[in-house]
């Protein structure tokens, strides 16, 4: 009994499942239950707080939402209507060529044509793409992947290093909004960019920004930023200057090769990295770029052909108005007599300024037409943008003498005619030679070919101060000029632009040129806005006159005092001029090919070391002109350099065409009908028959 007992108390739970026998199995059963319901517990706590997390997550996601729909909605608001949306034309690029059509300069706001991205380099927007947007093909306008890439970044960093902006966003902000760093700003800058993505193509985008994006140092656009750091088009440039091009975006101005040459680089070489990192170009490919030499701009633009497009801009405007569209200024300049002409000034005075004591210089040369086809305005346009040549007036001394000669021709002296060179007073003025010596009876080809300030002075009287000076603006000079006897040492001041200007009238045989810059002006499409017409010759001196002056100038450089102006084979005439105390030198010379002045002194007014017209500027005037008739076949100056002696006759009846003809006939010139010139002292009635007066 008792086994049996034992044996169902140990089958039967224990109430508290601690009796014993073996109430194993139920007490199993009941701790399972109990895990159950713990884990249950617990697992219902984390979904709880999942649910809750949830829950709030997107209570918070939808208020999160609803106040960027209200602020997009506020900010958007403050928008013009969206049918008004338009991006605004691009600043008139004024591009200025020379007569082959090669580019002399572009100006105008931008500094530079639009170009499309099929005419620039490939580089240049893979290159920009790489390191400003390199999912720029692939989003709507705005990155959120970008975005999201900046943040990690800046929070890594702790600091802004990188931004999320798109190039769609950047353009929108250029070329429509302000760059104003304001949450206002920022929301419709991302409006605008999907609009621009709606209504253009992202190749129409990224031509857009590369056309209007700052590069530093005043250059807008691709085509300027080109020309202005590697003297260059745009369609040229190379591997390398993309890369650096692409890298001053971070930071125009301080990264700017003009400024810091080894900063751009070293941003350009991150800008190669990144092209390599995308597949855009190869292992070989980044480091030949990588290793070109740093680009080293100068501060700002240089070359002499500056100081022509500031001409061209200075005048452009009276000739067309307001320019509101890109247009093409065809200039009269030769490319290659520029070249030669800023290279001929420069030398000279790199290697003689400083013993001479002179700093600048000016050129001008004139063809027959009196197209410019040369103008220096000085040393060097980078350090200093005056025109010495155009703007600058200053004492032509005895460069002024032709006038003076040409009157006394026009009252009937000879090229042979007698003055004595000895110490005179006019009024309370005493002219004296630069040598200060005196050699008594010479001919008036003899004192003009040794600029024999005595005998000038005493032509100035004999024609009158007055008659001179309408010699002189009728061949071309339109400054004011003093009407007295010093005038014929050249105290008036005037430019070297119209000095050589008048010059032309004895080139051409005695017919004005007045000289022109801009031969034409054309839309970018091809529009006809302006094209020169130049007058009419005007004859200024008669043949004779002419002819003779041109035989007494040639006299000055085979014999006088501009012997270094000589260029073999050619007849060469001209004239030196030097002011007191070598304050300028000038010499003004041609040939039947071109006519030109060479001015040298300081912006200052300082005297020079002893320098002449027959000096420095006469070499500098051979050396350009030599250049520019390279290759050239010589052709004789009008008259062929003889002189003309009448021979005595009996008065001429004015009213007689026959007796004029017979006269002219007699002087071996055309027989033309002769200049109309003011009336000159009716003493000398010949000459006033041969000029018109």
């Amino acid at each position: 009994m008792a086994s049996k007992k034992n044996k169902r108390e140990r089958t039967e739970p224990s109430l508290f499942g601690l009796g014993g026998g073996a109430p194993a199995k139920p007490a199993k059963k009941k701790r399972k239950k109990s895990r159950k319901k713990a884990r249950a517990a617990s697992g219902g706590g984390l979904m709880r707080a999942l649910r809750f997390v949830f829950y709030w997550g997107c209570v918070a996601a939808v208020w999160g939402a609803i106040a960027i729909a209200g602020i997009v909605i506020y900010y958007g608001s403050k928008l013009p209507p969206v049918d008004e949306w338009a991006v605004p034309n691009r600043a008139p690029n004024v591009k200025i060529v020379a007569t082959d059509g090669s580019l002399i300069a572009n100006r105008g706001a931008t500094g530079g044509e639009a170009l499309s991205l099929d005419e620039m380099s490939p580089f240049i927007p893979m290159a920009v793409v790489a390191i400003e947007d390199r999912r720029f093909y692939s989003h709507f306008g705005v990155d959120p992947v970008g975005i999201a890439r900046a943040m990690i970044t800046n929070l890594q960093h702790r600091g802004l290093v990188q931004g999320g902006s798109t190039l769609t966003q950047q353009l929108a902000k250029n070329v429509l909004l302000s760059h104003a760093q304001t949450l206002e700003r920022k929301v419709q800058e991302a409006l605008m960019a999907l609009w621009l993505e709606h209504e253009y193509t992202k190749d129409q985008i990224l031509a857009m920004y590369l056309n209007r994006v700052y590069f530093g140092s005043g250059a807008y656009g691709v085509e300027a930023a080109s020309q202005r750091y590697f003297d260059k088009s745009a369609r040229d440039v190379t591997l390398g200057e993309a890369a650096l091009l692409a890298g001053l975006l971070k930071a125009p101005s301080r990264l700017s090769p003009a400024r810091d040459p080894e900063a751009a680089e070293e941003r350009a070489q991150v800008v190669l990295a990144a092209m390599h990192d995308q597949n855009m170009i190869d292992d070989s490919d980044m480091t030949t770029a990588m290793a070109r030499e740093p680009t080293r701009a100068p501060s700002y633009w240089t070359g002499p052909e500056n100081y022509v497009a500031d001409m061209v801009m200075q005048r452009l405007e009276p000739m067309i108005g307001e320019v509101k569209t890109d247009i093409v200024v065809t200039t009269t300049i030769d490319p290659g007599l520029e070249r030669a002409a800023g290279e001929s000034l420069k030398s000279a005075l790199d290697a003689n300024g400083e013993k001479d004591r002179v700093e600048q210089g000016a050129l001008v040369s004139v063809d027959a037409t009196g197209a410019i086809r040369a103008l220096v305005g000085g040393r060097d346009y980078s350090k200093s943008q005056f025109n010495r040549a155009v703007t600058a007036k200053r004492q032509p001394g005895s460069a002024f003498k032709p006038f003076v000669y040409a009157a006394a021709l026009e009252i009937g002296d000879r090229p042979g005619s007698v003055r004595n060179d000895a110490p005179i007073t006019i009024d309370d003025w005493t002219p004296e030679n630069y040598e200060k010596t005196y050699s008594g009876p010479m001919t008036l080809t003899n004192a003009l070919a040794h600029s024999v300030n005595t005998i000038a002075a005493q032509l100035v009287m004999e024609a009158s101060p007055g008659y001179v000076v309408d010699v002189a603006h009728r061949l071309g000079i339109t400054s004011d000029i003093t009407a007295n006897a010093s005038l014929a040492l050249g105290t008036s001041e005037v430019s070297l632009l119209e000095l050589t200007g008048a010059y032309t009238a004895f080139m051409n045989g005695g017919f004005k040129a007045t000289p022109y810059l801009i031969e034409s002006v054309k839309t970018a499409g091809g529009q006809s806005l302006y094209q020169a017409v130049p007058p009419a010759p005007e004859r200024v001196l008669s043949p004779q006159t002419a002819a003779n002056m041109n035989a007494m100038l040639m006299r000055v450089v085979t014999e006088g005092t501009g012997k270094a102006a000589q260029i073999p084979g050619w007849q060469v005439a001209g004239k030196t001029g030097t002011t007191q105390s070598s304050r300028d030198a000038l010499f003004v010379g041609f040939t039947a090919n071109l006519t030109t002045g060479v001015w040298v002194g300081n912006d200052d007014n300082s005297p020079m070391r002893h320098v002449t017209g027959g000096k420095l500027p006469a070499r500098i005037w051979q050396d350009y002109m030599a250049k520019a008739h390279h290759g050239l076949k010589p052709q004789p100056l009008y008259g062929g350099g003889r002189l003309i002696e009448p021979r005595a006759a009996p008065p001429a009846n004015y009213n007689d065409p026959k007796t004029l003809v017979e006269l002219l006939g007699q002087l071996g010139e055309e027989k033309q009908p002769a200049a109309e010139t003011p009336s000159a002292p009716k003493r000398r009635t010949l000459m006033q028959i041969l000029g018109g007066g």
